[in-house]
């Protein structure tokens, strides 16, 4: 089975795809975030569209859009944070980082999405990009091997993938 690429680790099939189909609803503001990263590894982009909140889609480009999300090697999704977004919330935050190459450059991507409930359905509203604090302190975790699995949820050695 093909891994979803939003790295939670499960099928596509089991994870993602459900919600871009209308399937199921995403439950959580979360799950509408990897929900969309993966509709851009899917070139699925009317799901972009149709997953941002009626008020924020003026000035949508749907061809500029999908021609981005096809000619683009999608690298992952790491999620940082999230506040608020649950089951029983109306609205969240999800603090993100999307990675991917175009034109053969790597590019990183790091936001806080905002998301509004409205009648049990998440939308993406908003996207304010998170630049680097420097007073904020860093924190290291355990050392990965260039052999282990990549944390970006690829499926890729670590060396393969972001290791390079």
């Amino acid at each position: 089975m093909e891994q979803c690429a939003c790295g939670t680790g499960l099928a596509y099939a089991e994870c993602c795809q459900p919600i871009i189909k209308g399937q199921r609803p995403a439950e959580t503001a979360e799950a509408l975030m990897r929900a969309r990263y993966a509709a851009y590894v899917n070139v699925e982009t009317d799901f972009i569209f149709e997953s941002t909140h009626a008020k924020h889609r003026e000035g949508y480009d749907h061809d500029g859009t999908r021609a981005w999300a096809a000619n683009s090697e999608w690298l992952g999704l790491q999620i940082i944070s999230t506040k608020d977004g649950g089951k029983d919330d109306n609205a969240g935050e999800v603090e993100f980082v999307a990675r991917w190459k175009e034109k053969g450059e790597e590019k990183v991507h790091h936001e806080r999405a905002l998301f509004k409930k409205e009648k049990s359905r998440w939308f993406f509203t908003d996207g304010l990009p998170v630049t680097a604090a420097p007073q904020q302190p860093i924190v290291k975790g355990p050392k990965i091997g260039r052999n282990d699995p990549c944390t970006c949820g690829s499926g890729q050695k670590y060396k393969k993938c972001c290791g390079k």
